[in-house]
């Protein structure tokens, strides 16, 4: 459904600053009725991607199809089969709730009967039917992101995408907005393609983009990702983990990643962990401040394949972990 093919993105340097690739060759699909969460770094190149997907960038090179139709040279063909939900709020706040809907069925001319029943579907599994005569200044911020969706959902499009949509919102009310929309995709039969830094909701979508640099370092299942980095992994916190993590290669043969002040031991199959925990242990006590073991989980798939650190809002506590701290 959506088929992005060597596309990049060049911005121009100017007298002081030299030309920056931000899309760097990327090819990506997305197949019909997927539902998939694209990630990255700060700088990997998401934002100027999705500007480009909705039509507000060119970019250098390329090709965009979306629905089989030529983002470039038929953009009116994508819009009227694309539902964009941006990360900054995207409604008045000083309109109730109804006259946000209602305005936004007028860009698409959608009156009369046909308004009350796109309406009633894209409120059907909010908790706004009590609410419309509030203005969305006074709602809490979950609210105003179901605001967001049933706008966009009036349309009834085939492609959605969404920029970080659940940004600012507290654990429940960002897992209530999830629930909903793979409710949604599934009944409504959607491709949905959304960027996130909160692993959380990517548990359980289709599939994982990750973006470096411009580029493209991972796409699969979730599950898939997870197992390239093993079923278990020993995570330690050393006195010096720079220290610690060439003592573990030139010692003891072992291939291990250093990630600021963690030293982490990959590709452990289920069994292996704890051993290596009582022998580290035994041999490096004193250079150890804590030490676990834990199934890898998607913001370790992030951390393997980026290098980077993990947003701060974006972490979320391990799936399974067997902590022997000093």
């Amino acid at each position: 459904m959506i088929v992005i093919e060597d596309l990049t993105h060049v911005y121009p340097g100017g007298r002081k600053t030299s030309p920056r690739t931000a899309v760097d060759g990327l090819t990506l699909s997305v197949a019909e009725g997927e539902f998939t969460i694209l990630s990255g770094p700060n700088g990997s190149g998401k934002s100027t991607l999705f500007r480009i997907l909705c039509g507000l960038a060119l970019p250098s090179k390329g090709r965009v199809t979306i629905g089989g139709f030529d983002l470039f040279t038929q953009p009116a063909k994508v819009r009227g089969i694309l539902g964009v939900v941006f990360q900054n709020p995207a409604v008045d706040k000083h309109l109730t709730v109804a006259e946000n809907l209602k305005i936004h069925a007028d860009l698409y001319a959608i009156s009369g009967a046909d308004f009350r029943r796109v309406r009633d579907e894209a409120l059907a599994w909010t908790d706004l039917a009590d609410r419309l005569d509030q203005k969305v200044e006074t709602l809490s911020g979950g609210l105003a992101r179901q605001v967001e969706l049933a706008k966009v959902l009036m349309t009834q499009p085939k492609v959605l995408l969404l920029d970080e949509p659940t940004t600012g919102l507290d654990p429940a009310s960002r897992r209530n907005f999830i629930a909903a929309l793979q409710r949604l995709q599934r009944e409504r039969g959607m491709t949905v393609l959304m960027t996130s830094h909160v692993f959380a909701e990517a548990n359980d979508v289709d599939r994982v983009a990750i973006m470096k640099d411009g580029k493209l370092m991972a796409f699969d299942t979730p599950q898939a990702l997870k197992a390239r980095i093993g079923t278990e992994m020993v995570v330690v916190q050393a006195t010096d983990a720079e220290a610690f993590a060439e003592k573990l290669r030139s010692e003891m043969g072992l291939a291990v990643r250093r990630h600021g002040d963690e030293v982490r031991l990959e590709e452990t199959e289920n069994g292996e962990g704890l051993p290596m925990l009582s022998g580290l242990l035994e041999r490096y006590r004193a250079d150890i401040l804590s030490i676990s073991i834990k199934q890898p989980d998607l913001e370790d798939v992030f951390v393997h394949v980026t290098g980077k650190a993990v947003p701060e809002h974006a972490i979320t506590p391990p799936l399974l972990e067997k902590v022997a701290s000093r």
